[in-house]
């Protein structure tokens, strides 16, 4: 794993077993906050008026996506339930060095770290609003009776981990999303469009982050 300084000032990790970046090139932060935060869960709540929301994020990775969110989540006083499936953890001494703490408050970061490691055997309350869940699995191992009102998608590209964005990942992701619930993620593909409505969504163009021009937004029917 080499630290990647990307083009907003924030970094990201180069996994060389799989040839990619963890986020974009063009900017780790910026591209979380666009495709999860402001066209995920913001975009959601101003359709529905919640005082609880769940997230489940397909690649916790680095937690980027997760500390973006509970600095939003922060301002409000929705309560959160975040559950993330990451089938290779990476270390807490690697979580650290990605330095996310210059985007969020130093409390919120600090809490965050002292709660990781405990988040893979239990939901463990981050803060008094926000509870966290990380499942060690494989995605099509990864078994729940809980349905989800958002999920963030954020595996490695098509190109280099097709499997993630097969139709039978996609399938069983669909299982976990409620009626009315959104699906988001980075891309947009002929292919990833054609999965999800027949899978019974509602395909959305969303403006991309910097470095793609569209993203896609899946509203299950």
């Amino acid at each position: 794993m080499d630290l990647v300084t990307t083009g907003d000032g924030s970094k990201t990790l180069y996994n060389a077993a799989v040839g990619e970046c963890y986020h974009s090139k063009h900017g780790a932060v910026q591209e979380s906050k666009h495709v999860f935060v402001n066209m995920g869960l913001d975009y959601f709540l101003k359709q529905y008026e919640r005082k609880q929301v769940s997230i489940l994020e397909i690649g916790f990775g680095t937690g980027l996506n997760f500390i973006q969110t509970c600095s939003y989540i922060s301002s409000t006083d929705i309560q959160l339930s975040y559950l993330g499936i990451e089938g290779f953890p990476l270390t807490l001494d690697i979580v650290q060095e990605m330095g996310y703490g210059e985007y969020v408050s130093t409390v919120l970061w600090q809490q965050f770290l002292d709660n990781y490691s405990a988040s893979f055997t239990e939901p463990t309350k981050v803060t008094a609003q926000i509870d966290l869940h990380i499942a060690q699995t494989l995605l099509l191992e990864f078994k729940t009776d809980r349905q989800f009102d958002v999920v963030y998608f954020d595996a490695f590209a098509a190109v280099h981990q097709p499997e993630m964005w097969s139709d039978e990942s996609l399938s069983h992701i669909a299982q976990f999303i409620k009626p009315g619930g959104l699906f988001v993620t980075y891309a947009i593909t002929g292919n990833l469009k054609r999965s999800m409505k027949a899978l019974g969504f509602k395909i959305e163009k969303a403006p991309g982050a910097p470095g793609k021009r569209e993203m896609l937004r899946a509203i299950k029917l």
